[in-house]
């Protein structure tokens, strides 16, 4: 069945065939968080902060684009992190993931880096439960070098609560480049943080939420796998369960 997610790419469904993914329609009701007209999207300059971000594609940059990710700091250097429902929809991670940081029209400025392991929540294996919506993806190392040593890395953040300043860059699947936004987030409940800011449409699932402090404290997902509109965006609420996760991952 093609995959309806409203933020996510095409996937390959269990046959080996991609389907393409619903275009948003941008009709979600929910109301905005604070007052004051809502921002919009512009396209993100290349450089080294947007730079560590990037699209996930399957098979290679000629491939399907699936989502977007974001280098996070590890002790091994070699770490990613996206929305789990980007990288094992349905608990099944999807094969052939590669990671393309600074991708822009084509053009791999950064290599391309495949994906080696997928850490998810057991939570999300069995119940693709929405509060759990965060994988770490470990990746190869390419020509000598892990990612990190390739662009840098933002730090996890956890335990920060709501009410930040973050800047967000994502995929659009109908651009070739990415789009960024500064919005401040909010609480959709104990589990779930949102921003409002407009243009975050199929593909930027999995964008990374950074603080002016170089902290990674969100991925969009999680309620709605991301959100019903382009103007509106959730993440699962980066706690202990993450800082859990993340462990793992390092491990």
């Amino acid at each position: 069945m093609p995959r309806t997610s409203p933020r996510s790419g095409p996937f390959p469904a269990a046959a080996g065939a991609l389907a393409l993914l619903l275009a948003a329609t941008g009709c979600g009701t929910a109301a905005r968080a604070g007052s004051g007209p809502l921002p919009t999207a512009r396209p993100a300059t290349p450089g080294p902060t947007t730079d560590r971000i990037g699209a996930l594609f399957v098979d290679g940059p000629e491939g399907a684009r699936d989502c977007t990710a974001g280098v996070v700091h590890s002790p091994g250097r070699n770490l990613i992190v996206t929305a789990a429902h980007c990288a094992a929809p349905g608990g099944v991670p999807v094969d052939g993931l590669v990671f393309v940081p600074g991708y822009r029209d084509g053009l791999t400025p950064h290599g391309t880096w495949p994906v080696t392991r997928t850490t998810l929540d057991p939570e999300w294996e069995d119940e693709q439960d929405e509060d759990h919506d965060v994988a770490f993806l470990s990746v190869a190392p390419v020509d000598g070098r892990q990612i990190e040593d390739a662009v840098g890395a933002d730090t996890l953040g956890t335990g920060l609560g709501f009410g930040l300043d973050v800047t967000v860059t994502g995929y659009p699947n109908e651009q070739d480049a990415p789009i960024t936004c500064r919005a401040r987030t909010s609480s959709y409940s104990a589990t779930q943080q949102r921003f409002d800011c407009g243009g975050f449409t199929n593909g930027t699932s999995g964008s990374p939420w950074i603080t002016d402090a170089g902290r990674l404290v969100g991925v969009i997902g999680g309620h709605q796998e991301g959100g019903d509109s382009p103007d509106t965006s959730y993440s699962v609420a980066f706690d202990a369960h993450v800082a859990d996760l993340y462990r793992r991952a390092t491990g």
